[in-house]
């Protein structure tokens, strides 16, 4: 079997490269993957060059060849010796791989998808436990508001989760008109212009004073200075987006210590590794809680799907996505590639 994984080889290139097929060890499985999704905003980082694309990095040195495709999906090929969770030809979803046509990871990483859920869905879910985290550790209570900062992609599925655990009303903020509109078909209550110079007293009015709990998922310092704007007394506030920004001027006491707001850090690995406690899932357990709603049908993602590519379109693909302000939701559908 030929092996081809996407490589990005310098600063705004990508190419698709025949690499090594792994063999799995004692507690690991070989996957063929039938779809990877791009996941934006960190992509776009690495494949720029961008040095703060890890948070467990000091150093401003980048080094290239890269690679990413964390949220997958595919079938089971081959297991290591020791492997009981998965038998060869289950269909699974894998966090934590990469954009590749064989990849192969622990069984821990491989987890079998529910009867009826789709590889497209399925390969979305581990991008889908990025906010999922965010909202477990505002303790979203059943019945509260929230306001949404930022579509993007972690936006849109943060929107989708916060209407299945009952946040009501549910704001979103977005300058682009399309994103906006698309929102409101994703299920928000509310859809404004964060730039719109009666923002924060618009959300106040719709929420009776405030939104109990927001989801910032843009990284912009200047966006959570208008989030802070908007929240009620104890309100809290997830730090969901990549803030690697580091000149942030916030004024603390009359936004943050005054009205008693909690900022809470929702990098997606900040959480625990191997047992779940309230309001802190491992990533298994939120990719496990994301199966089990679409297979109950309380959360839908397919239609978020904007483009699928085959990943000999890669070049172009992240060409875009380096120069594009505004990326669509893009995924490769690996059974597209020639002689595979």
């Amino acid at each position: 079997m030929e092996n081809k994984q996407i490589i990005f080889t310098a600063p705004g290139i990508a190419e698709l490269q025949d690499v090594a097929l792994p063999t799995p060890r004692e507690h690991e499985v070989l996957v063929k993957t039938a779809v990877s999704t791009v996941s934006a905003g960190t992509e776009r980082s690495i494949v720029t060059g961008d040095p703060n694309v890890s948070i467990y990095s000091t150093s401003e040195e980048v080094h290239f060849p890269r690679q990413s495709g964390y949220s997958s999906s595919g079938t089971v090929v081959a297991v290591g010796s020791a492997v009981t969770s998965v038998g060869v030809g289950d269909r699974v979803a894998v966090y934590w791989g990469c954009h590749a046509l064989y990849q192969c990871v622990d069984e821990s990483r491989a987890v079998p998808l529910p009867d009826g859920v789709s590889l497209e869905s399925a390969a979305l879910c581990h991008i889908g436990c990025f906010p999922m985290a965010a909202i477990r550790k505002c303790r979203l209570e059943l019945g509260e508001s929230m306001l949404i900062m930022g579509l993007g992609v972690l936006g849109m599925l943060a929107l989708r989760e916060a209407r299945a655990a009952g946040a009501v009303p549910i704001i979103a903020a977005d300058p682009v008109p399309e994103k906006r509109a698309q929102a409101l078909l994703y299920g928000a209550d509310f859809a404004l212009d964060p730039l719109a110079p009666d923002f924060a007293e618009r959300v106040k009015e719709i929420t009776g004073g405030g939104v109990n709990v927001a989801i910032e998922v843009t990284g912009v310092g200047s966006a959570l200075e208008t989030t802070l704007d908007c929240m009620k007394k104890f309100g809290r506030v997830s730090l969901l987006g990549c803030t690697r920004d580091r000149n942030f001027t916030i004024d603390y006491y009359r936004k943050v210590h005054g009205p008693g707001i909690t900022l809470v850090g929702a990098h997606t690995n900040a959480r625990p590794e191997t047992e779940s406690s309230p309001g802190l899932w491992t990533t298994r357990d939120d990719l496990l809680a994301m199966l089990r709603l679409l297979s109950g049908g309380r959360l839908e993602l397919s239609s978020m799907i904007e483009e699928t590519h085959s990943p000999e379109n890669a070049p172009a693909v992240y060409a875009r996505l380096a120069a594009e302000k505004f990326f669509p939701l893009v995924q490769f559908d690996w059974g597209r590639l020639q002689n595979t």
